[in-house]
């Protein structure tokens, strides 16, 4: 019953083969045929690595007579001889890569193969990472009276999360007496967009509901990125220039702004206590001067 082990407590720990005594190799405990592990894996992985190749062809493997030529510059040279267009590729240090096979003659381009298929793989995980990435939702939570010191903590956060292309929601949440004050809230979303603006777009402004203010920042893309990019800093160098003609204008208007408001509160202060005490005192020394003389006489 045993078979070759010939003990009930060896059966267990025996392999497969020698406790039913079958041969090595054999389909034990399948019902149907199988083949070896390690055939089937090698032509996975061959077709895989071939898939790259097989949807071009590329120098020495186009064979038709002719092609239509592209150069590496996107200039076309119409129809020429192939072993010309491969002279021309090999001349630039480039390669000869068929584009559109279907087309008669086929069209041929040249350029550096590998930096297309790198550029055709990265093409793709952007389109797969954005799909992945439309539902994201993140969430940033400040306060009213959120010190700089912890706002530069939240702001890396945020930044980060646009950086991966998720939304980001900024929630402010009020307090006891900070609901009197909501202007400060709204100031705290000001920096918090004016910090995120190279990467960000509001999509929703900033508004009050109960307890809490809400503000939704959407990633730029990188074509945004770049063109935001150019207009800050065209902006900074206009706020630059500007200082740089008038160094102290913007300090005089300071100065007139700030004795303005320290003189405006002194003068209306001072002039209506000063002129109605004289009056009234004026007048009751004159009224009795009259009724005296009379009295003497």
């Amino acid at each position: 019953m045993y078979g070759a082990i010939g003990s009930p407590a060896l059966f267990f720990l025996a392999r497969p083969t020698e406790a039913w005594g079958c041969r090595r190799g054999s389909p034990s405990f399948s019902l149907g045929p199988t083949r070896p592990l390690a055939r089937h894996y090698s032509r996975t992985h061959d077709t895989r690595s071939r898939v790259a190749t097989q949807d071009y062809r590329l120098n020495h493997r186009i064979r038709v007579p002719e092609v239509r030529l592209i150069d590496e510059k996107g200039e076309q040279h119409g129809v020429v001889a192939t072993n010309e267009a491969k002279r021309l590729a090999q001349d630039a240090g480039l390669d000869l890569v068929e584009v559109s096979p279907n087309a008669r003659p086929p069209v041929c381009k040249i350029m550096d193969f590998g930096k297309f298929k790198y550029q055709q793989r990265k093409k793709d995980r952007k389109g797969g990472g954005g799909k992945k990435g439309i539902t994201g939702l993140k969430e940033m939570r400040v306060r009213p009276a959120i010190s700089d010191h912890d706002l530069s903590y939240r702001l890396t956060d945020g930044r980060k999360f646009l950086e991966e292309g998720h939304k980001v929601q900024v929630v402010c949440i009020f307090r006891g007496r900070q609901m009197a004050h909501p202007e400060h809230g709204y100031d705290v979303m000001r920096r918090v967009s004016s910090n995120l603006e190279d990467l960000s777009k509001i999509e929703v402004p900033a508004r009050m509901a109960g307890r809490r203010m809400t503000m939704m920042l959407s990633a730029l893309t990188t074509d945004q990125r770049r063109k935001k990019a150019k207009e800050l800093e065209e902006r900074d160098k206009r706020a630059a220039e500007e200082a740089a003609r008038n160094p102290g204008e913007k300090k005089a208007i300071e100065q007139a702004q700030a004795a303005n408001a320290e003189a405006a509160p002194i003068e209306p202060a001072v002039e209506p206590a000063v002129e109605p005490a004289v009056e009234p005192a004026s007048e009751a020394a004159t009224e009795p001067t009259p009724e005296t003389e009379p009295t003497d006489e």
